[in-house]
């Protein structure tokens, strides 16, 4: 089992439309197939320098790269991903 995650800001004000559309919009992913347990998450911490996270999981190493190559995927780091996020940590985890 692969845990992909990825904590994010967004270049838009917090609370704005535009967050809001970026957010509902990234449900495209969990409907990739191979994709298990996808949550969107909103960073509570004052320790963190991230606004959002996205958390989702994969059977193994076939499932997550497909989901990297898939044309849903790809359109929405190219379409949203790039131009909306201002920065990002992206972490792979399996488990030991």
């Amino acid at each position: 089992m692969i845990r992909h995650t990825v904590v994010f800001s967004l270049k838009h004000a917090a609370g704005s439309e535009a967050e809001a559309a970026f957010l509902r919009d990234a449900l495209v992913l969990e409907r990739i197939p191979g994709v298990q347990k996808f949550e969107r998450l909103k960073q509570v911490s004052p320790k963190a320098d991230f606004a959002y996270g996205f958390s989702m999981e994969f059977a193994d190493q076939a499932a997550y790269d497909g989901y990297n190559v898939h044309p849903d995927h790809v359109a929405f780091v190219e379409g949203r991903w790039v131009p909306e996020v201002a920065k990002f940590q992206e972490i792979d985890y399996v488990a030991l």
